[in-house]
């Protein structure tokens, strides 16, 4: 795996190494050592699937409060889509910056999102695949979001126009209203 940070303390791009032959690939999208050797969380607790079938699907933006905090490792399976991080993690330097990326299946790169940071991303295309491997496990009570459209956090979505949002998602407050309690 090739880990490239971002502008984002904490926040990685994870390439994998593919070995090729010709049975196809396999490559690693996981391994404890690594992650540790490069100052990521190592505990997996919860790994979650998110089968989307429609392209501008928009899930986000989401984390967990404390105790309950969570690292993401973020890895699209089947189709495309466009990712986020958004730092909310109190008194960092990069308080309520983001960093976008395109993943999709036929490149594998992954992004890991740690602890203080919300996730939210987009569906480039139809039935678009996620999985989430995920450091702890969910916990209601400890769910904290911000509005995946709030003008201030300046994230250029690429299907606004055709934009398929929950209602509670619709409901997150503006990042000005967003008590950083992570």
């Amino acid at each position: 795996m090739q880990f490239r940070p971002t502008s984002l303390a904490g926040v990685v791009e994870i390439a994998i190494d593919w070995q090729r032959d010709a049975r196809g690939v396999f490559g690693r999208t996981f391994c404890q050592d690594e992650f540790g050797k490069h100052g990521l969380q190592t505990e997996l607790a919860q790994c979650n699937i998110s089968r989307n079938p429609r392209a501008g699907t928009v899930r986000g933006f989401h984390l967990q409060a404390k105790p309950q905090q969570e690292a993401k490792l973020i890895q699209c399976v089947a189709g495309r889509l466009f990712d986020v991080a958004l730092d909310l993690r109190g008194g960092s330097p990069t308080y309520g910056r983001h960093h976008a990326i395109e993943l999709s299946a036929a490149e594998g790169l992954m992004l890991y999102i740690p602890e203080g940071c919300a996730h939210g991303f987009q569906t480039l295309e139809n039935d678009t695949t996620i999985i989430y491997y995920v450091s702890a496990s969910y916990a209601p009570t400890s769910a904290r979001g911000v509005r995946w459209n709030d003008p201030a956090l300046h994230v250029a979505w690429p299907l606004v126009e055709s934009a398929i949002v929950s209602e509670r998602d619709q409901a997150w407050p503006l990042l000005a209203n967003y008590a950083a309690d992570t």
